[in-house]
């Protein structure tokens, strides 16, 4: 172990060196190549003001090649590029085997630019070269490209010959320097690796004290001071791990969703309610930003209010379009002594249920003050229209008469529904529980709205095993259900449409089934058909005398037996309602 650190020591200064040398050979070389290249482009610069000064005849190939030739005296090589990418000329290969040159860097900068300049291997000769360009516009005809070209070959051995040299100054300086650095972490090497061991085991969680040195120097004081830290941190952590592992126990366990996030928006921590709630996985929330993670702008603009606030802030949150979910949001600013650890903890409260009873209570008054109003403003117009003088006409008196006694039997049937809603509700519903057949319920309330459905000319199809067993219930209630659901069928059911009655055994319980050809019901109304007052079209519902209790006190009878209802449409397909009830067995 010792000599492990003796050489990590030394070889750490060895590295820095090594490091240090390889900087300057990369910036020398870069440097004399720089210099290098400028020289190179120089000549280039110089040939191209020759050029410049005795243009060429592009007309002309054979001048051109000509003119090409006698450019190139200087060594550099010359190429006639038309603005196309066809080479016309060149001093140092055939044109016509040469491929066309339109996507050159050099080339497309002097067509776009009037010059460009490039250094790269060539594909034509198969060496490095310095490239440099100019457009050139000739008084008649299209403009053309004239591209000059030095090899780096003369460059490239005058900067290996460089880092040759520089290569064997550097090994002298890394054998120096290496040996200094071995001999001069000889001497820690062992104390130090005796520190390292016992931090290692502070990390680990042995916090056992380090034995002391018979020396007394800096690194004694380094050991001391590190037995106490010790200590402290193992009395420390003792305390925040029982502390963290309650709270952790309490967070996790809520039914409310929390968070902690940090002052850079990204969460600490997260409970299981909180990624229920908002759809991800809490195994890998933490750590990410909340944006991330969120897509509710409500949520995100109250948290980061809540970041840079001294008081908590109150919100609200809507989840979900088909089934929303209502949630109150509290967020709580975290004030750490460290700014960098400041934060804050958001808390989401399902108030769902909340907000769905108090939505019930105001549709519940709104829809009692409306259903008593309408027939109890008819009786009250007609009896003063009566009283007016009205009852001395006989041709008008005996239907006044009608609509008055026809909306006083509306007001007796809702006051029935709501009194016998109201004695279900309070649980004082009594069930003369006994066998009954499905099939005589059945046919019984099929043979009450055959009449009905002839007159509208709806037909009425009923299906059943005929050994269906008896059910547990009592056959009034569950009649008054299975005719509920028959009269709204044949309700919503247009003209020449049918009804469908059938009946089957499940997992020790008979399901009944109404299905009808009507108009559907939206997804977003099925849930709510079952409450008080709610009607999808109330305008039919009212003109054939519907209360808008029926469904509310169907769903109660089915539960008061044990069973379930529940409800399947389509838009435009029809609907399809259910109910089950256990067996008689």
């Amino acid at each position: 172990m010792r000599a492990k650190l003796f050489w990590k020591l030394g070889l750490t200064y060895l590295a820095l060196l090594v490091l240090a040398l390889f900087a300057l050979d990369f910036y020398a070389t870069r440097v004399f190549r720089s210099d290098a290249l400028r020289a190179v482009d120089d000549q280039l610069a110089s040939v191209e003001s020759a050029a410049r000064a005795h243009p060429p005849d592009v007309q002309n190939l054979a001048a051109l090649q000509e003119w090409v030739q006698s450019t190139s005296g200087g060594g550099a090589r010359v190429t006639v590029v038309a603005s196309d990418g066809t080479v016309l000329a060149d001093s140092a290969a055939d044109p016509a085997k040469m491929e066309n040159h339109a996507n050159r860097p050099e080339v497309q900068s002097a067509i776009a630019n009037g010059a460009g300049k490039d250094v790269r291997q060539s594909a034509t000769l198969g060496r490095a070269l310095v490239y440099r360009a100019y457009r050139f516009e000739p008084p008649s005809g299209a403009p053309v490209v004239i591209r000059f070209a030095l090899p780096l070959a003369q460059v490239n051995e005058s900067i290996a010959e460089f880092r040759r040299r520089l290569l064997l100054a550097s090994l002298a300086m890394l054998v120096l320097g290496g040996g200094a650095s071995l001999i001069y972490s000889r001497g820690f090497s062992a104390r130090i690796e005796r520190l390292k061991d016992f931090s290692h085991r502070v990390a680990s969680g042995d916090f056992q004290p380090l034995p002391s040195d018979d020396t007394e120097d800096e690194l004694t004081d380094l050991a001391r001071a590190l037995n106490e830290t010790a200590a402290h941190l193992d009395r420390t952590i003792r305390t925040l791990t029982g502390e963290r592992n309650q709270s952790s126990a309490i967070l996790r366990s809520m039914i409310e969703g929390v968070a902690v996030i940090d002052s850079k928006e990204r969460v600490v921590f997260c409970n299981r309610a909180f990624a229920e709630i908002l759809n991800i996985d809490a195994a890998r929330c933490e750590g990410r930003p909340l944006v991330e993670l969120v897509r509710q702008a409500d949520l995100l603009d109250l948290a980061r209010r809540a970041l840079t606030s001294a008081d908590s802030l109150q919100g609200s949150l809507i989840i979900g379009t088909v089934m929303p979910r209502s949630f109150a949001v509290t967020a709580t600013p975290v004030n750490a002594l460290e700014p960098a650890a400041n934060g804050a903890v958001i808390v989401l409260h399902d108030i769902t249920e909340l907000r769905r009873l108090e939505r019930v209570r105001q549709d519940f008054v709104a829809n009692v003050s409306h259903e008593f109003k309408t027939p109890l403003t008819a009786i009250q117009g007609f009896a003063e229209t009566l009283l007016g003088g009205a009852l001395e006409d006989q041709k008008n008196n005996r239907r006044f008469l009608e609509i008055i006694r026809d909306h006083a039997s509306r007001l007796g049937r809702l006051t029935d529904d709501l009194l016998k809603l109201a004695r279900i509700e309070a649980g004082k519903l009594e069930v003369q529980y006994q066998p009954v057949s499905v099939a005589e319920l059945v046919e019984g309330c099929a043979a009450t709205t055959l009449f009905k459905a002839s007159q509208r000319n709806i037909a009425l199809n009923l299906s059943y095993p005929p050994e269906l067993p008896a059910v547990r219930g009592d056959a009034g209630l569950l009649r008054e259900v299975l005719q509920n659901l028959l009269d709204n069928a044949v309700q919503y059911t247009s003209p020449g449409g049918r009804v469908n009655l059938s009946a089957a055994t499940r997992d020790h319980e008979a399901v009944i089934t109404v299905a009808d050809t009507g108009i559907g019901i939206p997804l977003a109304d099925q849930e709510r058909i079952f409450e008080r007052f709610y009607r999808v079209d109330a305008a039919r519902s009212r003109e054939v005398g519907g209360t808008g209790l029926g469904l509310s006190i169907a769903k109660h009878i089915v539960e008061a037996h044990g069973g379930r209802l529940w409800v399947e449409s389509t838009i435009g397909a029809g609907s399809q309602f259910h109910f089950s009830i256990p067996l008689a067995s």
